[in-house]
C-alpha cells in the first residue's frame, strides 16, 4: 500500500484569490473584520478631520461634529457638555432632543453618568441605565447611555453624551468610535475657544480704545457717568450698574449715576467705606467679585434681584477716587474676562473723570476770573477821565480801546491851576490784569505829586525814582506829560519813551521830538522838556504805540505817516471828531484783524 502525502500548508483559506503575505504591507496580517473596522474609522477620521479643519467658529464646529456622529450612530438624544473653569461645573453647549429644563442643568463634577465621566476621564457605556445607581434621571423615556470624555492637552474640556430610549442599543463599535471622535473634538473646541477668546478680546480692544476716545472728549461730569454706563454696555452685559465717588474727607461713597433694568435712574445713596463689599473695595484697594452675593456677610442690599456683583476701584495718582459696581440677577455671572475688561476700562474712567473735575474747577475760576476782570474794567474805567476838561483856547478829547478786558494804557487829565491842564499818556508794560494794576499804581503815584504843580521834566524824574522805589522784575512805564497853557497857548513837553507827539499846522505835520529813557528802568535820570508854541487851528495828537503798531493781514503797520495823513485830513474838525475818525481808520486799517495792543488817542485843538 503506498502513502499518499499531505497537500503543502497553505495557511487558511480565504474568499477569493490568496496573496502570501507582505512585509511591505503589514495590514495583509489582519483578518477581514480586523481590516474593515481600520478602513471604516480612517474614513471617519478623514471626514472628521475635513470637519473640523475647516471652521474654528464653535457653534459650527459642534453641529458640524453632531452630523458626523448622527451619520455612523443614528441618535434622537445627543449633548456636548464643555467644563467651566470658575465654577467646576458641566454646563451643556450644545444638544439635539433635550428639554429646556434639561439645557438648563448645571452637572458638579462626580454626579451622574456625565459628572462621573467628567471626573474619572474613563468612558462609560450603560445599556441599562435602570440597573445603575450613577444615573439620574432626566428623562424618563432614556434607556441607555453612552458618554466619554473630552480631553485636550491632558486637561478636561467636556463631555460627549448619547442617550436612547431602546435597552442595549450602543455596542463597543459605538463607544470605539464615539472615542476616536473624542479625542479629535476636544483639542478642535480649544482651537476654537482660542479663536473666539482673541477675536473677543480684539473686539474689546477696538471697543476700549473707542471708549477711551470718546471718553477724554467729554468735560461735563454727569454726562461723562452716562456715557461711561452706556459704553459699557457694549462689553458687558449687565442688569444693574452704578458708579460711586467718594467725598471730599473720603469717608464716604456717593452714588453719582446708577442704571437698573434699561433706565437710568439717580438714587440717593451714602454707603460708608467701612460697611459693604463696595466699602471693602476701597478699603482693600482691589476688585471684588462676588459670585453669590447671598451668600457674602458684606452685602448691602440695594436692588433685590441682585445674585453676582463685581466691584472695580478707580485709581487716579495713588488714591482711590470712587468705584465702579456692576450686578446681574444670576450667580457667577462676572467672569475672568469681565475683570480683566474693567481693570483696564476703570482707569481711563478715572482719569476722564479727575479730567471733568478739572475742568469743572478751571470753570468755576474762570467763571470767578472773569467777575474779578469785570470789576477790574470797572474800577479802571472809573480811575480814567470820563471826558477831557474845556478850556477857552483849546479843546480835548480821548478814545481809549483796551486789547483785552483791562488794559495797560493809561491816560489822565490834571489840574495844575487856572489856565493850565496836564496831558498825560502812558503805556505800562505788560497787559491785562497786571498791567491795569501797575497803571493804577503809577497813577495813582502821579496824582499824589501833582499837587505840588511840578513842571513836566520834574514829574518823569519824580515818577521814576518812585518806581525805583518799587521796582518790579521787568516792569516799566512808558510815559509823555505835556503842560497845557492856555493863556498863551503853550505845550511844554516831556517824555519817558512814549510815541512822539503829531502837530499838524496848516495841512503839514510835524513830529515833537521829545525822548527819555521808560520810568523805572534806571535811577537817577533827567528828561528834557520841550516848549512847543501852538497857533490857533492846530491839531495835535497823543496816541500809544498801539496805533502805530496796529497790523493789517498782510502783516503792514499802521505807521505815523498814515496818522499824520489823517490827521491833517481832519484838522479842522472837533477834538472828538477827529479822535473817532482816527480810530475808525485804525479799525479799518485791521480789517477784522485782532487787536494786540491797547490802543488810545488824545486830541488837542488849538481854538
Amino acid at each position: 500500500m503506498s502513502t499518499i502525502p499531505p497537500p503543502p500548508d497553505t495557511g487558511p483559506e480565504f474568499e477569493g484569490d490568496y496573496r502570501p503575505p507582505d512585509a511591505a504591507n503589514p495590514s495583509a496580517h489582519l483578518d477581514p473584520v480586523n481590516a474593515r473596522v481600520e478602513t471604516t474609522d480612517l474614513n471617519y477620521l478623514v471626514r472628521l478631520a475635513d470637519a473640523l479643519n475647516t471652521t474654528l467658529d464653535l457653534e459650527t464646529l459642534l453641529n458640524r461634529t453632531a452630523e458626523l456622529v448622527r451619520a455612523v450612530i443614528p441618535y434622537r438624544i445627543f449633548a456636548i457638555f464643555l467644563l467651566n473653569d470658575r465654577t467646576h461645573d458641566l454646563r451643556m453647549r450644545f444638544q439635539i432632543g433635550h428639554t429646556e429644563q434639561t439645557q438648563r442643568t448645571r452637572v458638579p463634577l462626580g454626579r451622574g453618568v456625565v459628572g462621573q465621566v467628567a471626573m474619572t476621564r474613563q468612558s462609560i457605556l450603560l445599556n441599562d441605565v435602570s440597573a445603575s445607581d450613577i444615573y439620574l434621571t432626566a428623562n424618563p423615556d432614556v434607556r441607555s447611555e453612552l458618554a466619554v470624555p473630552l480631553v485636550a492637552k491632558n486637561r478636561l474640556i467636556g463631555v460627549m453624551d448619547i442617550e436612547s430610549e431602546h435597552a442595549n442599543y450602543f455596542r463597543e463599535e459605538h463607544l470605539h468610535l464615539l472615542t476616536l471622535t473624542a479625542s479629535r473634538i476636544a483639542q478642535a473646541i480649544e482651537n476654537a475657544r482660542l479663536y473666539t477668546r482673541v477675536s473677543r478680546q480684539a473686539q474689546t480692544l477696538s471697543v476700549l480704545n473707542e471708549v477711551a476716545v470718546e471718553l477724554t472728549s467729554i468735560l461735563d461730569l454727569d454726562p461723562l457717568l452716562e456715557r461711561v454706563g452706556q459704553l459699557l454696555r457694549r462689553l458687558i452685559d449687565y442688569q444693574m450698574f452704578s458708579i460711586m465717588l467718594l467725598d471730599e474727607k473720603g469717608e464716604a461713597l456717593i452714588t453719582r449715576y446708577a442704571w437698573r433694568f434699561g433706565y437710568a435712574h439717580a438714587p440717593s445713596r451714602r454707603i460708608s467705606v467701612n460697611s459693604g463689599i463696595v466699602g471693602a473695595a476701597v478699603r482693600e484697594w482691589r476688585l471684588i467679585n462676588v459670585p453669590d452675593v447671598k451668600k457674602d456677610v458684606r452685602y448691602l442690599e440695594m436692588n433685590p434681584e441682585t445674585r453676582s456683583e463685581l466691584i472695580v476701584p478707580l485709581f487716579y495718582k495713588g488714591r482711590v477716587i470712587g468705584i465702579l459696581d456692576l450686578e446681574h440677577t444670576r450667580p457667577n455671572f462676572f467672569n475672568d474676562d469681565h475683570e480683566r475688561i474693567m481693570t483696564t476700562l476703570a482707569a481711563q474712567v478715572a482719569i476722564s473723570i479727575e479730567n471733568a473735575r478739572l475742568y469743572q474747577a478751571v470753570r468755576r475760576q474762570e467763571r470767578q476770573l472773569e467777575r474779578d476782570i469785570a470789576m477790574a474794567r470797572e474800577v479802571q474805567l472809573r480811575l480814567l477821565p470820563p471826558n477831557a476838561p474845556e478850556n477857552a483856547h483849546a479843546e480835548m478829547a480821548v478814545r481809549f480801546m483796551p486789547a483785552r478786558t483791562i488794559g495797560g494804557d493809561l491816560y489822565d487829565f490834571l489840574d495844575y491851576g487856572p489856565g493850565r491842564t496836564a496831558i498825560v499818556l502812558g503805556d505800562v508794560s505788560g497787559k491785562a490784569a497786571p498791567a491795569a494794576l501797575f497803571a493804577a499804581l503809577v497813577s495813582g503815584i502821579m496824582r499824589s505829586a501833582a499837587a505840588h504843580a511840578p513842571d513836566p521834566a520834574e514829574m518823569l524824574a519824580s515818577l521814576n525814582d518812585a518806581m525805583q522805589e518799587r521796582k518790579l522784575d521787568s516792569q516799566y512805564v512808558s510815559l509823555l506829560f505835556a503842560l497845557w497853557n492856555d493863556d498863551d497857548r503853550t505845550l511844554r513837553v516831556a517824555n519817558s519813551g512814549a510815541v512822539q507827539p503829531v502837530v499838524c499846522r496848516q495841512g503839514q505835520s510835524i513830529t515833537i521830538k521829545a525822548e527819555g529813557f521808560p520810568l523805572g528802568l534806571f535811577p537817577d535820570v533827567t528828561y528834557d522838556e520841550i516848549a512847543v508854541p501852538t497857533e490857533p487851528g492846530d491839531a495835535i495828537v497823543f496816541v500809544s504805540d498801539g496805533i502805530l503798531d496796529a497790523e493789517n493781514a498782510k502783516g503792514e503797520m499802521y505807521g505815523d505817516e498814515r496818522l499824520a495823513g489823517i490827521l491833517c485830513a481832519s484838522r479842522d474838525m472837533a477834538a472828538q471828531q477827529i479822535a473817532d475818525i482816527i480810530l475808525d481808520d485804525v479799525t479799518s486799517f485791521q480789517d477784522g484783524h485782532d487787536r494786540f495792543d491797547d490802543e488810545t488817542i488824545i486830541v488837542l485843538r488849538v481854538r
